[in-house]
């Protein structure tokens, strides 16, 4: 993995603008960047390969989602009754 990657990712500060999320309401980016997440690290972790580019997009849905959602969805996640494809 490149370092500039690595660089980005600790320099993060806070979500950028995602043109496919234009309205206030950041609801759906939130949700997309939790699901983009579970698949990178998925996909990565069943490669062998090193899914730390992955934390890109936990870091934007940390940002972005309410704590309540994000544990009701890794509850979902735990016990198989997630409604989203990962």
């Amino acid at each position: 993995m490149s370092e500039d990657i690595r660089q980005k990712i600790e320099n993060f500060k806070t979500a950028p603008f995602d043109a496919r999320f234009p309205n206030q309401n950041q609801t759906k980016h939130c949700y997309q960047n939790y699901l983009d997440y579970h698949r990178c690290n998925k996909s990565l972790t069943s490669k062998g390969k090193d899914s730390y580019p992955c934390e890109y997009y936990k870091r934007v849905y940390k940002t972005m989602c309410l704590n309540s959602w994000v544990e009701r969805w890794d509850e979902q996640v735990e016990a198989g009754t997630f409604a989203g494809k990962i």
